[in-house]
């Protein structure tokens, strides 16, 4: 049994020196004391060598204490807390990874200049734990966005205030923004795009600051990203004045941003209620129809009506995006529909109700047809427009909710398809039917798909998920 096994070794050698010290032994004549070499016990109070108990008795023994003093948690003084504590910070894998010199806390280091370098450890270790973020961290920091976007009915005046202003001063006075008008928008903020074949695959763009380039994939992603609200998105955050990120939760609130920023380009407000106006008139709110006149993707449009929904024509609404497992990978209310949600209120990763809309269009005999349906829940009833995506991974639904008496402004809202939901009771469809119960309860034995990035911390960095390597070597062949 050694030291180690019960205490740290950076603690025990600065107890080992302060009790020698107060003692007034040298190093040599304890050695002398317990028979073992000067240069051993040295490694000892440096905190680099596991004593076995026979020597820490021995040690005691010499110093006339108990073991027990030796073995305390506690630092003997505040200036050797201190030199526990830089040592403590010098031998993380954060500090490893800087490649710096090993500054050593002896007593030929000025106090000042040793409270100073533990604070800016301090410091660097609380930086990177907060860019580290736990999917805890980052469930809780979508929950709270998702309050904050409730709070304001997903409608940002300021955003669109910026968006109007861009498009006047690229002159464009009507419909939806062409592709001759986002390279106009880039060349008035002072920007030139570049379409390459080798960006960065954990990146959709990437921006040289010095030379004001912005590089992008030669072809389409084919995870239904626009490569238009790609450009757009990347000159929001410059229009919009985002410093780098401080956190998980300013990562994701100014994605949020440049999302709604290029969504007002590409569907200009004044133009998109004009077209809402119309259609709620006739009684044909459509989402499809939203898609079709400005041309951008049913996801695309379906956001966009939430941002506009409320704040001019008192719809509340619901939005989802549910892959075809079951499996909430976006949403949004401000309509009182009670989305399934953890502990920690977070909605994304929570598997959502099979009878709900999201779900049931997947087993309809023509799922890629307008699909709509009333549900009744616990919350009330609610109606749904939903439509497929397919994607590389997978089929995903994308739906637009709302209460029962606002059904009326749109098309489908005569619809006949009606269910019923019970959840969360588990009776309704998270407990299985009990014929299969019977008939298979201890009979099977699944082998889960477990996704890594469930387990693991977001990856650090001010990007989350982006190999810096990557990107500045990329840059550094563009030179």
């Amino acid at each position: 049994m050694t030291a180690s096994d019960q205490v740290d070794l950076v603690t025990l050698g600065q107890r080992l020196r302060h009790l020698r010290k107060s003692k007034g032994m040298t190093l040599e004549q304890l050695s002398e004391a317990v028979g073992r070499a000067p240069s051993q016990l040295s490694l000892l109070e440096n905190g680099k060598r596991e004593p076995k108990l026979s020597v820490l008795q021995g040690i005691a023994s010499a110093l006339g204490v108990g073991v027990q003093d030796l073995l305390r948690p506690e630092a003997p003084t505040r200036r050797a807390g201190l030199e526990i504590d830089l040592a403590h910070f010098q031998q993380s894998p954060a500090y490893a990874g800087l490649g710096l010199p090993v500054v050593k806390g002896g007593r030929r280091l000025p106090a000042d200049a040793l409270e100073s370098l533990v604070g800016l450890h301090r410091e660097l270790n609380r930086l990177l734990t907060e860019q580290s973020a736990t999917p805890e961290v980052a469930r809780r920091a979508n929950a709270q966005l998702r309050i904050d976007m409730r709070e304001r009915d997903n409608y940002f005046a300021e955003i669109e205030l910026a968006a109007a202003e861009v498009l006047r001063s690229v002159k464009h006075t009507t419909g939806p923004l062409s592709q001759r008008g986002i390279l106009d928008i880039a060349a008035q903020l002072g920007f030139s795009l570049h379409y390459v074949s080798d960006l960065p695959g954990s990146t959709r763009s990437v921006t040289d600051l010095v030379n004001r380039k912005i590089f992008l994939p030669q072809v389409a992603s084919g995870k239904g990203h626009d490569p238009r609200a790609v450009v757009l998105q990347t000159l929001g955050h410059f229009v919009l004045g985002h410093p780098e990120p401080a956190g998980y939760g300013d990562f994701l609130r100014q994605r949020v941003e440049a999302n709604y920023f290029a969504a007002a380009l590409l569907m200009p407000e004044k133009f998109a209620v004009l077209f809402l106006r119309e259609a709620k008139a006739d009684r044909a709110l459509a989402i499809d129809d939203f898609r079709d006149a400005f041309g951008v993707s049913y996801e695309t449009a379906a956001h966009r009506f939430t941002n506009l929904a409320t704040h001019h024509f008192g719809i509340p609404v619901h939005f989802t995006r549910v892959h075809e497992n079951g499996i909430v990978y976006k949403a949004y209310e401000n309509d009182g529909v009670r989305f399934p949600a953890d502990v920690t209120g977070a909605i994304e990763g929570q598997p959502i109700c099979r009878k709900w809309a999201s779900r049931t269009i997947f087993g309809s005999d023509d799922p890629y047809s307008s699909f709509y349906q009333f549900t009744d829940t616990s919350a009330g009833t609610y109606w749904c427009t939903v439509h497929i995506e397919s994607t590389r991974s997978g089929e995903f639904s994308v739906t637009v909710g709302t209460p029962y008496e606002h059904a009326r402004w749109f098309r489908g809202g005569d619809t006949s398809r009606r269910t019923v939901s019970r959840c969360p009771d588990p009776g309704c469809c998270r407990r299985p039917p009990a014929a299969l119960v019977d008939r298979w309860a201890g009979q099977a034995w699944p082998s889960a798909r477990v996704h890594s990035h469930l387990l693991a911390a977001l990856p650090p960095g001010t990007f989350p998920g982006v190999d810096a390597q990557d990107v500045y070597e990329f840059l550094e062949r563009r030179v």
